[in-house]
């Protein structure tokens, strides 16, 4: 029995390869097929089945294209509805992969078709749970995403969820190990752990959700306490996961077509495409086209493209470092956003070379804040809300990264501002919206929080 947890840190999520005496079986893949096809292939292993904890929201999952490529069904929980042809699992019904089996355990509540993959091996003996968004490691998923009005609210779905833990998942033995669909990072929890693996065991004991003397009424009060609002791609990417979606192949070809910095600027101003740099922030700082919007690709790249396009059918235009295109439409494909339109060869020494306009972003050092907080400058922190809470400087205004789109009016267009996050990554991303709205008076504060202080700045918690 082999099993390999595939982890993709940009989105802190977790896919599964297992097998089995020459069979084999993939948990929540991602939307690219050939890592899979590579693991099969070295272990001269056929695929069986693909096994999908829940319709994912935070990425488009590969198993439609995997099931075509494979001929390996698809299996889904108990009340799952997808437009493809799938495997709707019963509540306990097992599979059989080489020497091993799994179980399906239906448990209810991150979504109402969420179900828990409970692994024997080959001596019957239970030995690990993919416990999808139903458990991650430290908290428990949100129990809001699948809420439909005043049919079911979350309050509805998070005793729901508190049930199929103490039911199905708790009296499980405590040396399960538990391999999760998420890590610290994910929208799709509040207080994840930075590990990727544990036992239930020690779940039992570190995890909040889990408590052996909590009711259902203190569970329900503090699953649902603090969510913020899902990000707007979320229902879109449920969508594709539930109905399908075009080939990777397809949007690859479409979105690596080259383009001269007049087809560039024609096809931006034409069709309203994004012009979406994924540069180092230093150097989109340094030079860019006006009203492109960073976010760089060695960051958490395509969660901060869903929160700030949201739109996964918007055009999109890319201004990327040489030879990563293609890996950048890949990411953005991840999480359903498939309507690249092609990139700018030759990349901003061509723009420049045709001459054509170009913008620069306006940075100071922390010591320099630390001058202008004197003369009562205005500071924006666009750090997540735990961040603002943990430490801040005390004059500063809160508005969170991932809600500034809706939130522009609190930012002044007449005279000079500043903008920090933790590190300088997420402040570049909020002055370049800012300047794509017209609001061309924002400053970056270099190095972000850790330089304010080392730079001696006052803060408060």
């Amino acid at each position: 029995m082999h099993i390999e947890q595939i982890y993709t840190g940009c989105l802190s999520q977790g896919a599964y390869y297992i097998e089995s005496d020459g069979e084999g079986a993939i948990i929540d893949p991602l939307r690219e097929s050939k890592p899979y096809h590579s693991r099969l292939q070295r272990d001269s292993a056929t695929l069986k089945y693909i096994f999908e904890t829940h319709f994912h929201a935070d990425f488009v999952s590969g198993h439609v294209s995997l099931s075509k490529e494979t001929g390996a069904p698809i299996i889904y929980g108990p009340t799952a509805n997808p437009s493809f042809e799938a495997i709707i699992a019963t509540d306990g019904q097992v599979f059989k992969i080489g020497k091993i089996t799994i179980t399906a355990l239906h448990t209810p509540g991150h979504t109402m078709e969420s179900t828990t993959y409970l692994l024997k091996d080959e001596n019957g003996k239970d030995h690990c749970i993919f416990s999808g968004d139903t458990l991650f490691l430290g908290d428990v998923g949100r129990p809001d995403l699948a809420q439909k009005g005043e049919d079911i609210t979350q309050e509805d779905l998070a005793g729901i969820l508190f049930d199929s833990l103490r039911n199905k998942l708790m009296p499980l033995a405590d040396d399960v190990i538990v391999y999760p669909a998420h890590g610290a990072g994910s929208a799709c929890g509040k207080h994840m752990m930075k590990e990727t693996v544990d036992t239930l065991g020690n779940q039992k004991k570190m995890n909040y959700a889990l408590r052996a003397d909590m009711t259902k009424e203190e569970f329900v009060a503090e699953v649902t306490d603090g969510l913020l609002p899902p990000p707007v791609y979320f229902p879109l990417n449920v969508k594709m996961n539930k109905e399908g979606y075009e080939s990777l192949d397809t949007i690859i070809k479409k979105g690596t077509r080259k383009l001269n910095p007049d087809q560039f600027e024609k096809t931006a101003t034409n069709i309203g495409a994004v012009m979406l740099d994924v540069r180092n922030q230093k150097d989109f700082m340094e030079a860019h086209i006006p009203n492109a919007i960073f976010i760089g690709i060695d960051g958490g790249f395509a969660p901060w493209v869903g929160a700030m396009i949201g739109d996964t059918e918007q055009a999109i235009l890319l201004i990327t470092p040489e030879g990563r295109e293609e890996e950048a439409i890949t990411r953005l494909s991840r999480v359903g956003f498939d309507n690249t339109l092609g990139f700018l060869e030759g990349g901003i020494a061509a723009w420049k070379k045709a001459g054509k306009e170009v913008a620069s972003m306006e940075s100071i050092s922390a010591e320099t804040l630390k001058t202008k907080i004197s003369e009562d400058a205005l500071v924006f922190d666009v750090r997540k809300d735990g961040e603002y809470e943990n430490a801040h400087i005390p004059s500063a205004k809160h508005t969170s990264l991932e809600i500034i789109n809706s939130h522009l009016d609190a930012f002044p267009e007449d005279e000079p501002f500043y903008v920090h996050c933790a590190g300088g990554y997420r402040s570049v991303i909020a002055a370049s919206v800012l300047k794509a709205r017209g609001i061309h008076n924002v400053i970056d504060v270099a190095g972000g929080f850790k330089a304010i202080k080392e730079a001696g700045i006052e803060i408060e918690s």
